[in-house]
């Protein structure tokens, strides 16, 4: 049985559940209703009753096509016609440019000249204009609001738009939806969307479940802001899990993972291939670094919840180059 939801305790967040179950109604019929899957070894392992909540295999290859189609559905029925701007690695920039492609919408990239060829390519196959920039040089959001100025562009956030985190929100709303409450919901973190989204549903939903977000060592900068509770950054982190690169918590992720979550915890460049590795040869699910990282944080043991308990871990996409994961599975032999 389905669990009933319960009414949000404050009606002044940037986004509200309520945003999360209206974007579930817009995504209906169009992203795919990704499956959650099970592994006795996984159960084993961690003492736990694991669900996989498996956004490797929604449209676009990752979670972001929630929050991207949710976003585009929502600006072309005030601005039709109008095109958008986005600026990312890679997976939001595949969300956006498919999300585009389905609604008819102009999208223009901003992405770094290293972005994981893969991605690029997808990008562009989706019909996307790429204006590429030297993240070494260059601030990917000074760049992306130079060329949405000059172009006149809406520019949609990666993860600190409210219709992003809303999309991004339902993929746990499903994960809930199909395996009823959890006691522990682990996720994915980089700029905070998927986390605030999946914080949001699993509150109402789930109201006794401990929701932890993952980032890599490398990558800290969100375990610091929570922490601390001041905003904390990072410059270029050099992570295998390139969705995890952002500088920062937004502006609208921050107060709500500091509000929703109960933790947020780091795990090594080690771990993450070894999670990877255990998705592709264990389980058959090709997964990227980024997407690892929740299930990274429960095989190493960063996190140990109790035995026998019900755990959700999003394995968040699967858009990896295949030269570049044999390299990595190389270095955990």
């Amino acid at each position: 049985m389905c669990p009933s939801a319960q009414p949000d305790p404050t009606s002044d967040r940037a986004v509200t559940f309520a945003d999360v179950e209206r974007a579930h109604e817009r995504l209906h019929g169009v992203a795919h209703r990704t499956p959650v899957a099970r592994s006795k070894t996984l159960d084993s392992l961690s003492g736990c009753q694991v669900r996989l909540k498996c956004e490797n295999l929604q449209r676009a290859g990752a979670f972001k096509f929630r929050g991207a189609f949710n976003a585009l559905s929502q600006h072309q029925r005030r601005h039709p016609g109008e095109g958008v701007l986005a600026a990312s690695s890679g997976n939001h920039a595949q969300a956006v440019a498919l999300a585009g492609q389905l609604l008819g919408i102009p999208v223009t990239v901003v992405m770094p000249q290293d972005a994981p060829r893969v991605k690029a390519d997808a990008t562009r196959d989706y019909g996307a204009e790429i204006v590429l920039y030297d993240r070494d040089r260059s601030d990917r959001q000074t760049v992306a609001e130079r060329v949405a100025a000059e172009r006149e562009l809406q520019l949609i956030h990666a993860y600190d738009d409210a219709r992003v985190i809303a999309g991004q929100g339902t993929a746990v709303k499903e994960l809930i939806e199909d395996t009823g409450e959890l006691d522990l919901l682990l996720v994915c973190l980089g700029g905070g969307g998927l986390l605030s989204g999946s914080a949001l549903s699993a509150r109402a939903l789930s109201p006794g479940c401990r929701v932890v977000g993952v980032e890599p060592e490398l990558a800290d900068d969100a375990a610091r802001t929570f922490r601390t509770g001041t905003l904390q950054t990072v410059h270029n982190p050099p992570t295998i899990a390139d969705g995890a690169r952002t500088p920062s918590l937004g502006k609208l992720t921050m107060p709500l993972i500091l509000e929703l979550a109960d933790d947020v915890v780091t795990v090594s460049e080690r771990a993450i291939v070894q999670a990877m590795r255990f998705c592709w040869e264990r389980l058959k699910l090709v997964v990227e670094p980024t997407g690892a990282l929740a299930l990274a944080a429960l095989l190493d043991r960063v996190i140990q919840p109790e035995p026998g308990a019900r755990v959700g871990v999003t394995l968040s996409g699967g858009n990896v180059d295949l030269d570049r994961a044999a390299e990595l599975f190389a270095t955990v032999e």
